[in-house]
């Protein structure tokens, strides 16, 4: 099959691959800079393409509670935001981690605190990280550093959100949503039927028949002893994510004396820096994160500079092949 190309942005890409993907649902509040993703969805009507669903809510509580209905459905649902607009949306997501439901958020990220400014920063790291909301909940999180990787990981959170019954966040910056790149663009996917979803998510409200027991879901639970062995269930979970699911790159770390670490935008300003300093006789590598949480440090005695040990398998396309180390899977 022939590569279809496209010149989009980041904000464009997410959207598109969403209808590609087959996703049910997008609800979404407009805000800078990541207008655009509402933008192109309502543009492409994908309720005609595909019977995608979209819908501007009132207000990012109001999307992202919409979010977790259709979740409780079995429906691939979905959600985008900047930072400000991203924190009001933290009850919900508290919610829907604590029902165990899939779901995929798109965070592009500005500076802050408060409502801060519309250029783009990397400043909500730690709010993604350590889940976000209250509780003591994880998102998985994947960290794009190009247009085409704003593509690539839409699938690539949504297989993770069904798998793990949890919310996956795709942590970019207004960089990143707002440039332009060449995009390779997939093929168009069939939405599930309802059979489908009921075979892929037997535990969602799909409507009671005579030959189960109904589902019920809640992130509620008035039983201590029940409460604190859920949370010992969540604690297993993320820690086979944590062992299986981890993504990383690594550029010229084999020789490497000093390296870089870096995510999104920042990773491709250390590229440049890398390449500048080899061309000097530095020998320095990059180590860009996709995912984030649990990376192991060790130290070089003979040089005594910080060194990644690479535990981890690479994911995500780049923009040139480049050198990569690769763990095995």
């Amino acid at each position: 099959m022939e590569k279809e190309l496209k010149l989009m942005k980041g904000n464009e890409a997410i959207a598109e691959a969403a209808i590609r993907y087959g996703a049910d649902a997008y609800f979404g509040y407009p805000i800078t800079p990541q207008s655009e993703v509402i933008e192109y969805f309502m543009e492409q009507n994908p309720i005609e393409r595909t019977g995608m669903v979209v819908l501007q809510a009132e207000s990012e509580v109001a999307a992202i509670n919409m979010v977790y209905g259709a979740a409780a459905c079995g429906m691939a649902a979905m959600t985008s935001s900047s930072s400000p607009g991203f924190s009001l949306k933290q009850e919900g997501l508290s919610y829907i981690a604590g029902a165990e439901l899939p779901c995929l958020v798109l965070n592009v990220v500005r500076g802050g605190p408060g409502l801060g400014t519309i250029q783009p920063s990397q400043s909500d790291y730690f709010q993604s990280t350590k889940g976000g909301g209250h509780g003591d909940y994880r998102l998985i999180v994947l960290a794009p550093a190009s247009v085409q990787e704003m593509y690539d990981f839409v699938q690539i959170g949504f297989d993770l959100a069904f798998k793990y019954r949890n919310p996956v966040l795709i942590l970019s910056d207004g960089i990143i949503g707002q440039m332009m790149e060449k995009v390779e663009i997939g093929p168009q996917r069939v939405r599930r039927t309802m059979d489908e979803v009921i075979k892929q998510c037997p535990w969602a409200t799909t409507g009671k028949t005579a030959n189960r027991e109904r589902n019920i879901i809640t992130s509620l639970d008035l039983v201590a002893s029940r409460q604190e062995e859920f949370n010992r269930k969540l604690v297993k979970k993320y820690d086979t994510i944590r062992e299986k699911e981890v993504r990383c790159e690594c550029i010229n770390c084999d020789d490497a004396d000093y390296v870089f670490v870096a995510y999104g935008t920042s990773s491709r300003l250390c590229m440049k820096s890398m390449d500048l300093l080899r061309k000097e006789g530095y020998k320095v590598g990059l180590v860009r994160p996709i995912t984030f949480e649990d990376y192991r440090w060790s130290r070089r005695e003979s040089k005594g500079i910080p060194h990644y040990r690479n535990e981890h398998r690479t994911d995500g396309r780049r923009r040139n092949a480049r050198s990569k180390r690769q763990a095995p899977s």
